[in-house]
């Protein structure tokens, strides 16, 4: 006696495996969508907490009656640097794919220029560092490299 191949079966089985791969394909596709927006919002939360650690440390300054404090911020790696400019909002935050601009109350950003166009600080390994400083009768604080 021959055996008779159920061709029925094998199309029926090889359909499941297909739609089975598909789900796992889309399964996947979505986690890693998933996780890129939760890294994007982490970065977007480093970024709005610099901003805010910021403007606090100027407002703690403003308070002493002089002296120089050394900071540093943690930032996304994608800023390249953070830049101190004369206009409207003050602090303009440069990256790749990323640009942002804030005004940061209470820095005198003419003696933080000090006749230039610009005072960039490079954004190195995640970290901006500089330093505040006030003299001594004045109420606004000055960003030195």
């Amino acid at each position: 006696m021959k055996k008779r191949v159920d061709k029925k079966g094998q199309m029926k089985m090889s359909f499941g495996m297909i739609f089975s791969i598909i789900l796992i394909v889309i399964f996947i596709a979505s986690a890693f969508y998933g996780m890129n927006k939760i890294i994007d919002l982490q970065k977007k939360v480093q970024i709005s907490s610099f901003l805010n650690d910021f403007q606090n440390d100027v407002e703690r300054m403003q308070n002493t009656f002089d002296g120089e404090k050394p900071v540093s911020y943690v930032l996304p790696e994608k800023i390249e640097e953070i830049c101190f400019v004369d206009r409207n909002e003050n602090l303009r935050i440069n990256g790749n794919k990323y640009s942002d601009a804030k005004n940061i109350e209470g820095i005198n950003i003419e003696k933080t220029l000090d006749n230039k166009e610009e005072l960039c600080i490079p954004n190195e390994d995640g970290r901006v560092n500089f330093n505040l400083e006030i003299v001594y009768g004045e109420t606004t604080v000055t960003v030195r490299e």
